[in-house]
């Protein structure tokens, strides 16, 4: 029984990842309304039309930032970035994360237990059949990824970020 429990959870978490990845387009199902309804009504300081952000991202960056997608975990050398610097946004290089803030959570992604003040915002994500908290970008409206209540101290936040929405500056 726990193995038929376990295969249908690893089913899942494939299955779940699969999609992210492949449906991406503004007819998925996923509901990210308030993000979305914000990246294209222009209210951020920095708008650009489909057309530019394709033109100055590249087809991965362009996937995660503009459509929410999620990297595959383990693939961005971010995550085992340790040296002093800033991570900025890789569509505007807004100063997001600084490498204070930085630990190894064990996910395969970039994890921070605090943003800079006032660089990102958050908006409610409903996509598969799940509710998470969403990071985005304060000035352009990129994704970036998801917080979870399981980090270390001092605020017990695990900022997960996709690398490939970000940038490392070294210091």
């Amino acid at each position: 029984m726990k193995k038929r429990t376990f295969l249908w959870g690893a089913i899942a978490l494939v299955s779940s990842t699969y999609l992210n990845r492949h449906l991406t387009s503004e007819g998925d199902s996923q509901d990210m309304s308030s993000t979305k309804a914000k990246a294209t009504s222009n209210s951020f300081a920095i708008n650009k039309s489909e057309q530019e952000w394709r033109k100055s991202l590249t087809p991965e960056q362009f996937r995660v930032l503009r459509q929410h997608g999620t990297e595959v975990a383990g693939s961005s050398p971010l995550d085992k970035e340790y040296g002093k610097g800033t991570y900025v946004c890789a569509g505007c290089h807004s100063p997001l994360f600084t490498s204070e803030t930085k630990f190894d959570s064990g996910t395969g992604w970039p994890s921070f237990y605090a943003p800079i003040e006032n660089a990102v915002g958050t908006t409610i994500d409903r996509s598969f059949f799940m509710t998470r908290t969403e990071i985005h970008c304060d000035r352009c409206g990129g994704h970036l990824g998801h917080v979870f209540p399981d980090g270390p101290r001092p605020t017990g936040q695990r900022y997960c970020m996709n690398g490939v929405a970000m940038t490392f500056v070294p210091s």
